[in-house]
């Protein structure tokens, strides 16, 4: 089987030229947009279903229709697994609900900052194949261009990233050194098993993935 997704197109060949200050300017402010209602009760409603459970918790970030949410919590069953995605959309083509599998409807930079303030902390967390938003006027619309990115180090010391576009990786990595005094590697992925619908897609239609593991 084949697929005809098109690779990235992008007017930036390299690391964007205004990621170090932007970056920087972030990490010398406080990220103070009010938080939404509805994304507030979606934490209360994650607070409300895991207040009692005492296994360990791993975060699906932008997580879709939520096959990697899924994929998580069966390859870990010891492990609550709470997916996150602002989209109902996505969320109701979820057909299948594994026991220890919690999905709401949220956005990222909400649900974080809440976390973190709440002193939560994952075990680990993903977040794959989010939108890289490629044009070189967008920076600021990907995750390490956002003022919500230094609150990432707080909410797990472990964070698995993919894309199919490895400057987006590559930028997310300098931040993360910027962030944290730590340098980790963009490496090529090859998937064993599909475990989103953009990886399944990009893989069969011949398109380089890559990963980023940060394991602090």
């Amino acid at each position: 089987m084949t697929s005809n997704s098109k690779t990235v197109q992008s007017n930036q060949q390299g690391i964007h030229e205004n990621l170090e200050t932007l970056v920087k300017r972030h990490l010398l402010s406080n990220y103070r947009k009010p938080i939404q209602r509805h994304n507030q009760q979606a934490f209360e409603h994650f607070l409300s279903q895991t207040e009692t459970i005492k296994q360990p918790k791993i975060l699906d970030s932008c997580c879709g229709t939520g096959q990697s949410t899924i994929e998580l919590a069966k390859r870990y069953p010891d492990h609550w697994v709470i997916g996150i995605d602002q989209s109902e959309h996505r969320l109701s083509r979820v057909v299948e609900q594994p026991k220890n599998l919690l999905l709401l409807q949220t956005n990222c930079e909400d649900f974080w900052r809440l976390c973190v303030e709440a002193s939560i902390r994952f075990e680990h967390h993903y977040i794959l194949y989010p939108n890289p938003w490629p044009k070189k006027i967008h920076l600021k619309r990907r995750w390490h261009g956002h003022p919500v990115f230094p609150y990432l180090a707080k909410l797990s010391e472990d964070l698995t990233l993919r894309s199919n576009w490895s400057i987006y990786l590559e930028e997310f990595a300098e931040s993360w050194f910027w962030l944290t005094g730590k340098r980790y590697s963009v490496e090529s992925y090859e998937p064993e098993n599909f475990m989103t619908l953009f990886e399944k897609k990009y893989a069969l239609s011949g398109q380089a993935l890559y990963q980023l593991i940060i394991n602090m």
